[in-house]
C-alpha cells in the first residue's frame, strides 16, 4: 500500500488508498467479511500471505498499511511474518491502539500503519528497531506516500497536489477522493497517483471506506478490471 489520504468532515470520514505492488504477487481477493477473534472485519485479501493492506472492523475502525517507515530501508527478504497479517493482529483487538503498544515486532519488515480508531487518528511506525506513535489531528486533511517507492521530494510534491485539489472544495464526497486517487497526474507513470514502472511495480487497486452514521461503506476498484466492488457494512 503506497498512497493513503484521510478526510474528516462533520458528516463523514473518508479514507482512500492506492495499492502499488508487483503484478507478479497475484490477483487480490475482493473484500469479504471475516471473523478474527471476536470481531467481524472486512478487507481485500492478499493471495500470497493471506493478510491485507486495508481493513475495517464492525466498530468503524480502519487500518491501512504502507510499506516502510519514515525512510527507505533495505529489505532482508526473509521476515518472520507478513505485515498484512500484523495489521489484522492489531485490528482484531478490542483496542487496536493498545494492541500496538504490546505487539511483538522483532524481525518484521518496517511499515507505517494509519489507524483510525473512531474518532481518533494515529500514525504508527515500526522502523525495524523501534516503534513510533503519533496522535494526529482528525479535523485536518492528511496524505501519506510510501518511503520505499517515493523519495522525500516526490512525497512533498504529492502533498502539494493534494492541497491544491482540496483547496476551495465546499463539498467533499467519496467520489471526489476516488477522482483524486485515480486521475491526478495520470500521465506521470513514475510518480503520479496511478503508476506503472515498466510493469515491475503498478498501482493495482484503490480501496476506500466512507464512514457515516455508524456504518462503513467499502469500495474496492481493481484497476485491471475496474468494476467497482461495493460492500456496505453496518455496526451490529
Amino acid at each position: 500500500m503506497c498512497t493513503v489520504s484521510f478526510i474528516n468532515t462533520p458528516e463523514k470520514t473518508i479514507i482512500t488508498a492506492n495499492r502499488d505492488e508487483s503484478p507478479r504477487r497475484g490477483t487480490a481477493i475482493a473484500p469479504k467479511t471475516y471473523t478474527y477473534g471476536t470481531k467481524k472485519i472486512i478487507f481485500p485479501k492478499d493471495p500470497k500471505s493471506g493478510g491485507t493492506w486495508y481493513a475495517a472492523d464492525e466498530y468503524t475502525n480502519v487500518a491501512v498499511l504502507l510499506n516502510g517507515a519514515a525512510k527507505k530501508h533495505i529489505s532482508k527478504g526473509n521476515y518472520r511474518k507478513s505485515r498484512g497479517l500484523i495489521l489484522l493482529d492489531i485490528l482484531k483487538d478490542a483496542s487496536p491502539r493498545k494492541r500496538w503498544d504490546t505487539i511483538y515486532l522483532n524481525n518484521i519488515e518496517p511499515f507505517t500503519l494509519i489507524l483510525f480508531e473512531n474518532p481518533t487518528l494515529y500514525q504508527l511506525r515500526w522502523d525495524g528497531t523501534k516503534k513510533e506513535s503519533v496522535l494526529l489531528r482528525n479535523n485536518e486533511n492528511h496524505i501519506w506516500s510510501s518511503a520505499t517507492l517515493y523519495p522525500k521530494a516526490v512525497r512533498k510534491k504529492r502533498e502539494e497536489w493534494f492541497e491544491e485539489y482540496m483547496d476551495g472544495k465546499t463539498e467533499i464526497s467519496g467520489e471526489n477522493l476516488l477522482h483524486f486517487h485515480q486521475d491526478t497526474q495520470r500521465q506521470d507513470l513514475e510518480n503520479g497517483l496511478v503508476i506503472n514502472r515498466k510493469n515491475k511495480v503498478k498501482t493495482l487497486s484503490i480501496t476506500q471506506a466512507v464512514i457515516q452514521q455508524n456504518k462503513v461503506e467499502l469500495k474496492y476498484i481493481p484497476l485491471e478490471n475496474p468494476e467497482i466492488y461495493k460492500n456496505t457494512y453496518f455496526i451490529l
